[in-house]
């Protein structure tokens, strides 16, 4: 029996492999970095991040992709009260531009929402494009009576259960809910905004 023979595949630096792990304290200037990449230094007047000044992310639901070393994309997830009901938020979700195509961000969705979901959470709520979050199961189906704290597209909407009716006939306000950051971190992050 003759072995076949493998070609050999030359790995260019696009195909360098990522890993997806739970963010840490030493990812924050990089994840900042990014963010104002991705969205501008103007995303902190966004509607959205007003559910997420001075609150701490979701347990476990803080996550981070590297490659080669550097920190390529980011995902968070926040406790928020939806129309009174328990749900979380998830955002912002970035990927460096560099990276777009290697599947990071399919990748970081992945794993949050089954963190989520194993960390029996019923819901997730976010704000984003409706045909590149309904290949996750997000959909606008149930947040036509729900409420953001500012502006925002309605159609943008979109929620997913992971337990069913999770969300049914919830109206009202998008709160948040998660907990509190301390002041003297909370004001070190809002001065780094700033900045």
């Amino acid at each position: 029996m003759t072995a076949l023979r493998k070609p050999q595949v030359a790995l260019t630096s696009k195909a360098a492999p990522f890993a997806i792990r739970a963010e840490r304290a030493a990812d924050v200037a990089a994840r900042e970095a990014l963010l104002d990449a991705c969205f501008g230094e103007n995303r902190h007047g966004r509607t959205c991040q007003r559910l997420r000044d001075g609150r701490a992310p979701a347990a476990g639901l803080a996550l981070a992709a590297v490659r080669e070393g550097k920190l390529v994309g980011t995902v968070r997830l926040w406790h928020v009260s939806a129309g009174g009901r328990p749900a979380l938020v998830l955002g912002p979700l970035a990927v460096d531009p560099a990276c777009r195509e290697l599947g990071i961000g399919a990748a970081l969705m992945h794993q949050a929402l089954a963190a989520a979901r194993a960390r029996g959470h019923a819901a997730v709520i976010l704000l984003g494009d409706g045909p590149y979050y309904a290949r996750f199961g997000f959909s606008a189906e149930k947040t036509g009576e729900l409420s953001l704290p500012g502006p925002f597209e309605r159609d943008r909407l979109l929620a997913l259960e992971f337990t069913a009716g999770a969300l049914d006939g919830v109206s009202g306000m998008i709160v948040a809910s998660g907990a509190i950051l301390p002041k003297r971190r909370a004001s070190r992050a809002q001065h780094a905004h700033a900045a």
